[in-house]
């Protein structure tokens, strides 16, 4: 593991970090690949409920790729091809991790920033974060997943401006587009973060993964729908011992110790 990536856990809490603040925490193809790991090692880990993403230094999030590493890491057309491969598997394992994600950013968060903020079920900026997809000024394509997940988050007109223009965007232009959930204080933002992510794990963790997982599916065309395995994550809930200890504690009036099953 690169220590360019770092990996905490807080009791049910845990934390991926870029950690490459003197270069606004760009991502190399190694972070890339440790990120996946470390996704990997979370989401396999019962006593976590919640992941939150962030970037090292309070000054961002993630700005993007790393250039410096282009020539050692995307110069020829079979470097790009597994670079890019790279990209999509974690985007995608972001995605689709079986947890709740927040993006706590601080700071700018440009281009795979987006990208992987888009990812995470939640984003909670800072006052002074700034947003941008620089592509149509490096001349760079950009794929269907990527502009999906935009369009989904802040709707295709958003979404032409963000990539068509190529600026950045304040937090305040970021929240009214949708593509931020909350703005706080810059001194606010892992506090925030952290107070958020404690408030869903200790809700009842098969409940919120049904509705993660079902939320996912309203986003697919109908034909693609699992719309037996939606009923199926619905009926495990009503089933769980979760929901006795919900019912009981909302008549002893006492807060419920959800574990999961």
């Amino acid at each position: 593991m690169t220590d360019k990536i770092l990996t905490e856990q807080n009791g049910e809490i845990a934390r991926i970090i870029f950690n490459q603040p003197e270069k606004r925490n760009a991502v190399s193809l190694e972070m890339w690949e440790a990120v996946e790991k470390a996704l990997k090692a979370f989401a396999e880990d019962p006593a976590v409920r919640i992941l939150i993403l962030s970037g090292a230094g309070g000054r961002a999030f993630v700005s993007g790729a790393d250039i410096s590493k282009f020539e050692s890491e995307r110069a020829s057309e079979e470097a790009v091809t597994h670079y890019n491969t790279t990209t999509k598997r974690v985007y995608t394992a972001v995605e689709a991790f079986p947890k709740p994600t927040i993006a706590q950013i601080d700071g700018f968060c440009v281009g795979g920033g987006v990208a992987l903020a888009l990812c995470c079920d939640l984003r909670i900026c800072g006052e002074g974060s700034q947003f941008a997809i620089p592509a149509a000024k490096l001349g760079l394509g950009y794929g269907f997943p990527g502009i999906n997940r935009l369009v989904n988050v802040v709707g295709p007109a958003f979404a032409k401006e963000i990539f068509f223009t190529a600026r950045r965007f304040n937090a305040e232009e970021a929240r009214i587009m949708g593509l931020v959930n909350r703005i706080v204080p810059d001194n606010a933002v892992k506090q925030t973060a952290e107070e958020t992510a404690a408030m869903i794990a200790a809700n009842a963790p098969m409940t919120v993964g049904s509705v993660k997982f079902i939320v996912g599916e309203t986003l697919k065309d109908e034909s693609a729908r699992d719309l037996a395995a939606c009923e199926q994550r619905v009926k495990g809930c009503f089933d769980s011992a979760d929901y006795i200890e919900g019912r009981r504690a909302f008549m002893e009036k006492r807060t419920p110790q959800f574990v999961g099953s």
